[in-house]
């Protein structure tokens, strides 16, 4: 990736100079591309559409760098808030999709207000960037630098170049590279004068709204009404006797405070004492700067937790249930849960509706999330319960398929019409089916895929289509 973007990007530079005239290169120096498109041979109407299609695929690419922003700082901005540093307004979720959306609006507004204020020129948002990304480099690697001593101890890696005197741990390395970064911050602030006014007021005017939120935040924090208290117990594995379940447990994963409707449907037709409920809370790691430690017990568990908990508890009183609570670590979710899900030997994983996916896309992210457990993969019952009371059934790894009545007769049938023909030799039905599963591994094997795969693309769109057709 490095040296495709290291190659094709000089490259735009060269033909530029070669085929955009001098005279007319100056009004593209800011889209070189569009201008290459523009002095191309060929008729106007020609060079006018291919101009469009570089500006389509230019809003493409650039529309996912956006995204990718407001991905990162809406990680950023939610450790913030678990740091205490912005309140837990912030951090609410969305009644139907879960998400931290008041962050979410607040990021985009400000990419909006940028645009807005720079009308655009790409010269200085390229300047606002490189303010942005030099101080950020420099700021990390001095975290980085004062980690080492504040939080000493054997790491996974570390820079090269570190010696050791009287005990003390001198990390050049890591030094130098601090040193290098600070230097081109420093010269960064000399050489883009309005970059650097924008980006020091900026940064400014956001350390005093974090001053200001961080103290009101000290004053409220211990305001936290009608919610019940939690003692964190912090083990280093999940297991069954760390969270008291018995194993066969009913696992059931909750993010929204506003659908926990999966919950209540668990607790209306569980038994006591017959099997166990765990309510489970995976915490994402949202993707953040490098170097940094894993979140500590209150940063797991923060307001938001404790909302989610406590509505969960209430639940399971109204019911005269017991229940058992959780909270994990987990860089994705489906991985978070699968493993949980193995550590407490859960029989069955209960999840409600997915606000982003269908149940079926859903169903399957899980089933790529358990096919990456490891060589020992239990068997897990799957439940997707939706808002109106449907429900999907799945089984998560090797189990007889669920055979309709067509089906099975057309196993029968074939199974009678080939028991004559190898007679006297014995004919089962699991041997019609091996038979064909063998036959379809075989065509794979010779090289035939494409075709193998087209004939079942089209068994699907005419199964589809009779679903969809009237009876």
């Amino acid at each position: 990736m490095f040296i495709y973007s290291l190659v094709f990007t000089s490259l735009v530079s060269f033909f530029a100079v070669m085929i955009i005239p001098d005279d007319v290169r100056q009004g593209f120096l800011e889209n070189l591309i569009g201008g290459l498109a523009m002095n191309l041979q060929g008729p106007f109407l020609a060079r006018l559409i291919f101009h469009g299609f570089v500006v389509v695929v230019g809003t493409l690419i650039l529309a996912g760098a956006v995204n990718t922003a407001i991905v990162g700082s809406n990680g950023v901005l939610n450790r913030v808030s678990e740091d205490g540093v912005l309140s837990e307004w912030f951090r609410q979720p969305h009644k139907r999709f879960g998400t931290s959306y008041r962050i979410i609006n607040t990021v985009v507004g400000l990419q909006i207000i940028t645009i807005i204020i720079s009308h655009g020129d790409v010269t200085f948002l390229a300047n606002l960037y490189a303010f942005g990304v030099v101080w950020s480099f420099a700021m990390n690697g001095l975290a980085v630098l004062v980690l080492r001593y504040t939080s000493p101890g054997q790491r996974e890696f570390q820079v090269p170049l570190n010696f050791s005197f009287r005990g003390i741990q001198i990390p050049v390395g890591l030094g130098l590279i601090t040193l290098t970064l600070f230097l081109i911050a420093v010269v960064n602030l000399f050489t883009k004068p309005i970059a650097t006014m924008a980006g020091g007021a900026f940064s400014i005017l956001l350390y005093m709204v974090f001053t200001i939120s961080e103290r009101r935040a000290k004053r409220v924090g211990a305001a936290h009404v009608e919610m019940d208290q939690f003692n964190l117990e912090v083990e280093a594995e999940l297991t069954p006797e760390a969270v008291g379940v018995r194993p066969g447990n009913i696992l059931v994963p909750v993010s929204n405070i506003h659908a926990i409707y999966h919950l209540g449907n668990v607790l209306d037709r569980v038994k006591p004492g017959r099997r166990d409920v765990v309510v489970l809370h995976a915490r994402l790691l949202r993707r953040a700067a490098s170097g940094e430690y894993e979140l500590e017990a209150e940063q797991l568990f923060g307001g938001i937790e404790q909302q989610l908990f406590s509505r969960a508890l209430a639940m399971a009183e109204k019911r005269g249930k017991s229940i058992r609570l959780a909270i994990v670590a987990a860089n994705a979710l489906s991985e978070g849960i699968l493993r949980a899900a193995t550590s407490l030997q859960s029989s069955t994983i209960v999840l409600g509706r997915s606000s982003r996916e269908s149940t079926e896309e859903q169903a399957r992210l899980i089933g790529e999330a358990w096919e990456k457990l490891g060589d020992s993969k239990p068997q897990f019952n799957l439940e997707i319960h939706m808002p109106n009371g449907d429900k999907l059934y799945k089984v998560l790894g090797p189990h007889a398929p669920n055979l309709t009545a067509n089906e099975i007769n057309l196993l029968h049938r074939l199974w009678l019409r080939f028991s004559d023909s190898v007679a006297p030799r014995e004919l089962h039905h699991h041997d019609v089916v091996h038979f064909a599963l063998e036959e379809v591994k075989k065509e794979l094997e010779d090289g035939h895929e494409d075709d193998v795969v087209n004939r079942l693309c089209a068994h699907l769109q005419a199964n589809e289509t009779k679903r969809k057709s009237p009876s």
